[in-house]
């Protein structure tokens, strides 16, 4: 399922889909739900449009990440890792890593509220990162579609996300990854700088 999940992978060039995320636990003990939209287009390309319950923002155009939540007045601009370097798990969505190189599969929990007959991957990269312990790809075995995916922060709280209208190989314009910083807002550099 691994080498047959990153060969279709790896032919993946864009795709975009509607999300629904469900944050629950944490060191608040909170249960979360927020819906968008999901556009990605490799190499390091994506775009997380959340439109409920609130507006949120996170723009990468390969280059650099743009986090912006309208309520908060301010813009948190990051560098994207070099490389193939998968240090979060919506970058490895976005094609910065590869399945068989750089982590350890197994059989995954298929998250509640999955679709009947989904299959799970549970991923373990092979170096630490910073930002998730793992990660569990939710699939359609018959077509290897994405359904979903899960991850763990370190702060014991799991985020489950679940793709519904899937699109593959839709021709995503390089447009749509653009951020454009909204006016009277404080721009925060991963530099630490304003």
């Amino acid at each position: 399922l691994v080498r047959s999940l990153q060969k279709k992978y790896a032919g993946i060039r864009d795709f975009s889909t509607v999300f629904t995320h469900t944050y629950k636990g944490g060191v608040l003990r909170k249960q979360l739900v927020e819906k968008g939209r999901l556009l990605v287009k490799k190499p390091g390309m994506m775009r997380w449009d959340y439109t409920a319950p609130e507006p949120k923002q996170f723009v990468s155009d390969g280059v650099k990440l743009y986090s912006y939540i309208p309520a908060d007045k301010q813009v948190i601009v990051a560098t994207v890792p070099a490389g193939d370097q998968a240090n979060t798990p919506a970058m490895f969505l976005a094609g910065k890593g590869d399945l068989t190189r750089d982590f350890t599969a197994s059989a995954g929990e298929v998250p509640a509220g999955s679709p009947a007959g989904s299959r799970a991957l549970k991923l373990v990269p092979r170096t630490a990162q910073p930002d998730y312990d793992w990660l569990v790809l939710v699939v359609d075995p018959a077509t290897l579609s994405l359904r979903g995916m899960v991850t763990a922060d370190a702060q014991g709280g799991t985020s489950v996300f679940a793709f519904a209208n899937l699109k593959e190989n839709v021709g995503v314009p390089d447009s749509q990854f653009t951020f454009r910083m909204p006016r009277g807002v404080d721009v925060i550099t991963d530099a630490g700088g304003r």
